[in-house]
């Protein structure tokens, strides 16, 4: 590990000046990501700026009926909130399919919408990766790619978001609240903060450098039947072959709205409107769920080892819309 200085901040400010004044400085939290990442030198850091003991780990309520996460609020405690379970069940659903429990009780807010993926190339430095090195190609285009995307990926980078709680967050619109190095703030729509590949997949986010992430506001629970739904290798813990986040709506045997989102096929949380946009109005029976998963995994394309994600999608898209409706 790379030799780096250290020190802790009292103020989310302070925090976000002093992670500014050094290009290669990077604020810590839980740690979960960042320090594997730093024992294999992929991330090099000079400067660690701790924000973990900042007064951010209280989910409160807010005056439109949401909830405001503090950025510090660990996986565990939210997932177990009352509030979250009774009112935004998919968000605890998929935090809870996420992780270990060991990991869950360290892991904050933040860290987890900003973990990076866990393609095996971005991890390996003797393998080239656009992701880690810019320009030196990517070795999962024709490589072991079976975890890897099928929707919003490029030639550059067709690596996944390894996040099953941001896909929650993106089925329920969240907003994310940051403060920038010079005290000012603003709010960024959740599909608006993780970034396509496209010529620069090691740009992952719409952050800029030294801005801090304080909370998460979830918008008051839209209405209908809230579901989330994993698909891995195995019944402990492990990252999603395909997941869905689905709210169903539903008036006598109609669909009234709908919201989808899908994780573990794309470089970040894809929230599929196509789908959204055939169920609305549509009767609430297969023949919809169909049309909507083929309308989902429409711009689909595989790199062969993970040809397989896309009937899986469509099928989960399909059975969790179906267990959605019986209880909506």
């Amino acid at each position: 590990m790379q030799p780096f200085t250290y020190e802790r901040a009292s103020s989310v400010k302070e925090a976000a000046v002093a992670v500014a004044a050094k290009p290669e400085a990077t604020f810590i939290s839980g740690g979960t990501n960042l320090l594997d990442l730093m024992k294999l030198e992929i991330e090099r850091p000079t400067n660690l700026v701790d924000v973990s003991r900042l007064p951010l780990d209280q989910i409160r309520e807010t005056p439109e009926g949401g909830l405001r996460i503090g950025a510090q609020v660990r996986n565990s405690d939210l997932a177990a909130d009352p509030r979250v379970r009774s009112r935004y069940p998919m968000l605890s659903q998929a935090l809870l399919a996420g992780a270990s429990g060991q990991i869950r009780n360290k892991a904050s807010t933040a860290g987890n919408l900003l973990q990076r993926t866990r393609c095996p190339y971005f991890y390996n430095r003797n393998m080239p990766c656009n992701k880690r090195e810019p320009g030196s190609g990517c070795a999962a285009l024709d490589g072991f790619n079976r975890m890897h995307a099928v929707l919003g990926a490029g030639e550059a980078c067709i690596a996944v978001h390894p996040s099953d709680m941001a896909v929650a967050m993106s089925a329920l619109e969240a907003l994310v609240e940051t403060v920038l190095p010079d005290g000012t703030t603003r709010t960024i729509p959740i599909g608006d903060l993780h970034r396509l590949p496209g010529s620069t997949p090691h740009v992952e986010t719409a952050l800029g450098h030294g801005e801090m992430i304080a909370a998460v506001t979830l918008p008051p629970p839209p209405p209908g039947r809230q579901l989330y739904r994993k698909v891995r290798d195995r019944a402990s813990y492990a990252f999603a072959l395909v997941s869905i986040a689905a709210v169903v709506e539903k008036s006598g045997d109609r669909i009234r709205s709908a919201r989808v989102a899908i994780g573990g096929v794309a470089p970040k949380p894809w929230r599929t409107t196509e789908a959204e946009y055939v169920l609305a109005g549509a009767a609430a029976a297969d023949p919809a769920f169909s049309e909507a998963a083929e309308s989902a995994l429409a711009g689909a394309v595989g790199r062969g080892g993970n040809d397989f994600k896309i009937p899986l999608a469509k099928r989960t898209i399909r059975q969790t819309l179906a267990a959605a409706v019986e209880g909506a």
